[in-house]
């Protein structure tokens, strides 16, 4: 269900602590990131090569690609090193009650 453009991804509860998890949102996959108590959201394929970040290493705010190593800040979806050149795309995210929202328009 949407309201006012946010959809409901995921309950509270399935966010993996200071983690990354996948979620199909929208006919999109998305990585939902955990870092202390903020949760961000990117697109979960990598830019440079065709590999699921949720299958990557999170490191504080950084997420490393499992195929070629590369990182993203999860805050905004910047490349941080080679070979990412490219950004991900980011997306708002809102906690309401026991419910994850994300913006995707």
């Amino acid at each position: 269900m949407s309201h006012d453009n946010w959809i409901d991804a995921l309950g509270r509860d399935q966010l993996p602590a200071d983690d990354v998890i996948g979620v199909a949102v929208a006919g999109r996959d998305i990585a939902v990131y955990t870092v202390g108590d903020e949760v961000y959201a990117t697109d979960n394929i990598c830019t440079h090569g065709h590999a699921r970040l949720c299958d990557g290493f999170l490191d504080g705010h950084e997420i490393e690609c499992p195929l070629h190593q590369g990182k993203f800040d999860v805050r905004d979806g910047r490349p941080m090193c080679e070979p990412v050149t490219e950004a991900l795309r980011s997306y708002p995210v809102k906690i309401d009650g026991q419910r994850v929202y994300l913006q995707i328009d």
